[in-house]
């Protein structure tokens, strides 16, 4: 497989097998061929019209987990594409995706894992081949089926794939894992905007006030962070402002608490953006989506120019207390 292999068969495998192999991988072949044929037409045209700028790189990150990341990561992605937007989805929890599941697309022969081989070589041709359409109109990359397949995919690779993606889409939106590693790294240096999750709970909070430190250290400046405040509306005894005081700096987006619609959406493999268009939730969603498609990318020399940017002034006397100093 690390070789180029498109296919394989356990012994003993009988004479149909053995066919419908051959078949399979003659079809993708082909499939792949013709898709090189309107890529190379789209782009001539593109590039007629003028119409050659990248698309934004949008990553969603939280510093814990269980906090909705990946929900609000897939329904995004579908209320831009519903909104005529070219969205491409990749999900960066190469362990342990559950983009696939949100969606119910089956990640056989169809992840990037099954590219490791072209993306060492730095052959991304056959990327769009590996990607899966999903009926609202976004195209996705899934994680790996399998969690030891993930030590394939490095970080120069990981920025291979969004590099090119960024030229064949509007929007590239990222689920990444809730852990620092390199690939993961790597996709928030390239990012345009890293849409980063909290909750109304008190090690979320603290996990933000790590991370947001952490951006300081990287160079991030605060346009590039923003910050979702998810289940906004849960009464668990913290405000919004406790939040806000904790971390000093305000929360860019909120989005309600809507457990009914949003875990039946998900069993069911439907985003919920599809099912409860009218929920609450679903618009605050639009809302979001919104925002981040009108993100405008920066320049290759820009993003690597940033400098390290201080919230000295926003940190003021909130850094002299601790994070339980508002209870008191």
């Amino acid at each position: 497989m690390l070789a180029g292999a498109r296919e394989f068969l356990v012994k003993p495998f009988s004479a149909d097998e053995l066919t419908a192999s051959i078949r399979q991988v003659y079809t993708r072949e082909r499939d792949k061929q013709s898709r090189f044929v309107v890529a190379s037409t789209a782009a001539a045209n593109n590039a007629s019209h003028g119409d050659g700028d990248p698309g934004s790189v949008i990553a969603v990150f939280s510093p814990k987990g269980g906090v909705g990341r990946t929900t609000i990561a897939v329904n995004t992605a579908v209320a831009a594409a519903t909104a005529g937007k070219r969205v491409a989805l990749v999900d960066a929890s190469f362990q342990f995706g559950d983009v696939g599941v949100l969606l119910n697309l089956n990640p056989r022969n169809k992840s990037i894992g099954d590219l490791a081989a072209e993306l060492e070589a730095g052959d991304l041709e056959s990327l769009d081949t590996f990607m899966i359409s999903h009926s609202s109109g976004v195209r996705v990359l899934l994680a790996p089926p399998s969690p030891e397949q993930a030590e394939l995919i490095t970080a120069q690779a990981v920025r291979r794939v969004i590099d090119r993606l960024r030229l064949d889409y509007e929007l590239v939106i990222v689920d990444c894992p809730a852990t620092f590693n390199d690939p993961t790294l790597a996709i928030l240096d390239i990012a345009d905007v890293i849409l980063t999750l909290l909750t109304l709970e008190i090690t979320s909070v603290k996990n933000m006030r790590l991370f947001l430190e952490v951006t300081e250290q990287l160079g991030y400046g605060p346009d590039k962070v923003r910050l979702v405040l998810n289940r906004a509306d849960s009464t668990l005894g913290i405000r919004v402002t406790d939040v806000e005081h904790s971390i000093g700096r305000k929360v860019d987006h909120t989005i309600v608490s809507d457990g009914r619609s949003v875990v039946y959406a998900l069993n069911r493999g439907v985003p919920f953006f599809l099912s409860n268009r009218e929920a609450q939730v679903s618009q605050d969603i639009q809302r979001l989506a919104q925002v981040v498609a009108g993100a405008a990318p920066k320049a290759a020399g820009d993003r690597a120019g940033e400098k390290v940017t201080s919230r000295a002034a926003a940190k003021g006397a909130a850094s002299k207390k601790s994070l339980f100093a508002w209870r008191s």
